[in-house]
Formats: structure tokens, sequence, C-alpha cells
């Protein structure tokens, strides 16, 4: 019995889905590197900030020295602010990760019973091709067996040479 419909069905069924969890693991880890990006970003804001702040320590500009302070603070907000952005990201990544395995699991499984499925079909239908050579090669024999035999055997009926 060749593989069933039903069994092929689930197979493409589950492929779609593990393609699916794919795309949103993909999207969940997107999030998280623009989120990481923006972790970054505020950190060069905080160094540029610092920055200002040693140029105004040298040249004692007032205005320098504060807005350094100011962009400091800015992005300490900014990363306090994305910290948990970033962990409920990662989770967010984990979980899909996880749903991505397990799709990708039950897609291999039932890919195993359909190729296993395949190979009993292909092996039933080698063994009845055999099966079926056998049979005419005994046949085969069995038929000139006979016709050779009475004409041995010199009975009536024989067909002479």
């Amino acid at each position: 019995m060749a593989v069933s419909r039903a069994l092929r069905r689930l197979l493409r069924v589950l492929h779609l889905e593990e393609e699916e969890s794919r795309r949103q693991l993909e999207s969940a880890l997107g999030d998280l590197r623009r989120l990481e990006h923006s972790l970054e970003a505020a950190s060069q804001r905080d160094r540029g900030g610092r920055g200002l702040v040693q140029v105004s320590a040298r040249s004692g500009e007032l205005a320098d020295r504060i807005a350094g302070m100011e962009e400091s603070l800015a992005a300490a907000r900014r990363t306090a602010a994305l910290k948990p952005w970033i962990e409920d990201a990662e989770q967010e990544v984990s979980a899909r990760r996880e749903i991505f395995l397990a799709k990708r699991i039950e897609r291999r499984q039932a890919e195993t019973l359909v190729d296993e499925a395949q190979a009993r079909h292909a092996l039933e239908t080698a063994r009845r091709t055999q099966s079926s050579l056998d049979e005419w090669h005994l046949n085969r024999r069995h038929r000139a067996a006979i016709e050779t035999r009475p004409a041995q055997t010199g009975e009536p009926g024989a067909k002479k040479p």
C-alpha cells in the first residue's frame, strides 16, 4: 500500500506550520536585534555625553558640561526603559525557538512515517515482482518438462521428432 493521502496531507500541513513558526521566530529575533541596536545607540549617546563633559572640563564651558550631563542622563533613562523590553524580547525568542523546534520534530516524525511507508511499499512491490518472476520461471520450466517428457518415454500421443 502506498502512502495514504491523509499522511501526505498531514506532512504538508506540518511543513507549513514549521515554516510559519520559523517566520515568527525570525520576526522575534528581528525585534530583539532592533532593541539591542537601540541599547547600543543609547550607550553611544552616553559615551558622547561623557565626552562632552570631559571636553567642557578642559575648556571650562558650562553649557557643554550641562549638555553632556543631559545626554548621559537621557541615555541612562533610555537604557533603563530598554532593558525590560529586551528581557521580554529574549523570552519571546526563547518561546518561539521552542515552538519552532517542536514543529520541526513533528514534521520530521511525519517524514519518517512517510519514508517508512514508501519503503514498505517498495519492498512489497519488489517482493511481488520477484514472486511473479519466480512463478513464471517455474511454469516455463514445468511446461518445458511436460513437453519433453512424453517424447522421451515413447508414450502414445507423444510428439515424434
